[in-house]
């Protein structure tokens, strides 16, 4: 058995019952084996796969608030620092429903990948919790965050562990947990980002994983003797990667005409109306029925379907595991020509399978939505200088790194003899960056 296959039967064994976790163990590992198989006497003497597959620490803990209605609630709540080979750790924090052991090691795991593929000093961690913001009040959110806060402070620090937003956690709920930190620590540091401008946030952040995976697709169409200029693209989801992926698009001469939620999702024939999306979903936090509702052209549908509609791009947004092969089928049929991640791990690995079959240019999340933890990044270096710098100087440098994620990718895979197959070039590039300093670093 080869050391790849012996590793993957290891991490299924020990952690039984989390099957996002292992997805993404698998996915990683098989594209990893031209790589391994270079070195894999140093690598299986070391250890190495058995190291980076298993997490520095997994904390998990318990979030007690009281509701308006005075009623004690009780949530998990979960904090993985996977890997600091390169740089402290790095991750954001999700507060979700479907939030568990397994969602959080995948997405551990995953943004080692992610944020070696920046070039930036950064590990891999990820947190969040079961808890749902949908529905709550003002005050439920801040009781909430300041307790899940209580108890998360004892494991970060700025040189340690710096979380950051991710689904149900945007610049509100990085504020009360931000003043928590704070009012419990007595210091005035940099160990959030995704901060408000006042108290230490970088311009562009928001924008960020939206722009920078329209960077990363302009770049890759280009590479490959397409225009990103006058194709249509449909994105899924209708958070902050998404709004801001439809902006970038319409800013770079493309037209996105589709959103989603949880609940349902719009076709737009004449282009999605980005300020009118804030307002829904921003501003009011409302559903895209009111969308449809606000935009007479606009063509609401309850339930999925937004891989339906012929495109030329394809962008996934919203969450773990939304594409799906049947979706991919239509997407090819359609005449899709790109796919390119926004959300982590949106698509299923038959779906993945299928689509770079199909000859569909298909650029994974760890390197297409790298943008955001790469501007949190950027908000620390400016934070470790006491510096704000302009929304240009930002967005430039995101744009910079973006381009030379795509190029560290398509270099990886051509190198390794797998062209074109952006998942291998992904995550052999990461790989060897965290993979030469645990090795330089000595058995730890």
């Amino acid at each position: 058995m080869s050391y790849v296959d012996e590793v993957y039967e290891r991490v299924v064994a020990q952690n039984p019952a989390q099957p996002e976790f292992h997805q993404a163990v698998k996915e990683v590992l098989d594209s990893l084996r031209a790589a391994i198989e270079r070195n894999e006497e140093a690598y299986r003497r070391d250890a190495l796969l058995e190291r980076l597959t298993t997490p520095d620490r997994m904390i998990q803990f318990r979030v007690a608030w009281v509701d308006d209605k005075g009623q004690v609630q009780v949530n998990n709540a979960y904090r993985v620092q996977y890997n600091n080979a390169i740089g402290p750790y790095k991750g954001g924090i999700r507060f979700h429903p479907s939030v568990n052991q397994s969602v959080i090691k995948f997405l551990g795991f995953e943004q080692i990948f992610k944020n070696s593929l920046t070039g930036l000093p950064i590990g891999g961690g990820k947190g969040g919790s079961d808890f749902d913001p949908k529905g709550k009040s003002d005050r439920e959110i801040m009781a909430f965050c300041q307790s899940f806060m209580t108890e998360l402070y004892k494991y970060i620090g700025a040189d340690v562990d710096v979380p950051a937003g991710d689904i149900g956690v945007g610049a509100r709920e990085i504020g009360y947990m931000y003043g928590q930190y704070k009012r419990i620590r007595g210091v005035y540091e940099g160990v959030l980002t995704g901060k408000g401008l006042s108290y230490g946030g970088s311009l562009a952040r928001k924008e960020a994983t939206g722009y920078g995976l329209l960077y990363l697709t302009e770049e890759l169409l280009k590479c490959n003797g397409h225009q990103l200029a006058g194709k249509t693209v449909a994105v899924s989801g209708a958070g902050n990667v998404a709004t801001y992926a439809i902006e970038k698009a319409w800013q770079l001469g493309a037209k996105p005409v589709t959103c989603s939620d949880s609940a349902g999702w719009i076709y737009d024939p004449e282009g999605i109306d980005v300020a009118l999306l804030k307002e829904v979903k921003e501003v009011r936090r409302a559903r895209l029925t009111e969308y449809a509702a606000a935009r007479p052209g606009a063509v609401y549908t309850s339930g999925k379907g937004v891989w339906s509609v012929k495109c030329d791009v394809a962008l996934p947004c919203a969450t773990q595991n939304e594409l799906h092969l049947e979706d991919a089928k239509l997407l090819v049929a359609n005449g899709c020509i790109a796919v390119c991640e926004g959300a982590n791990m949106p698509t299923t690995a038959d779906a993945t399978e299928y689509l770079q079959q199909s000859g569909v240019l298909f650029c994974p999340g760890k390197a297409a939505n790298a943008g955001g933890v790469a501007t949190s990044a950027l908000e620390m270096s400016q934070n470790s200088e006491r510096l704000s710098w302009s929304f240009e100087e930002v967005d430039s440098k995101l744009k910079g790194i973006m381009v030379n994620i795509f190029h560290s990718v398509d270099n990886a895979a051509r190198e390794y003899g797998m062209e074109g197959n952006y998942v291998a070039g992904a995550n052999i590039a990461g790989f060897l960056k965290v993979a030469n300093a645990m090795t330089a670093q000595g058995i730890v």
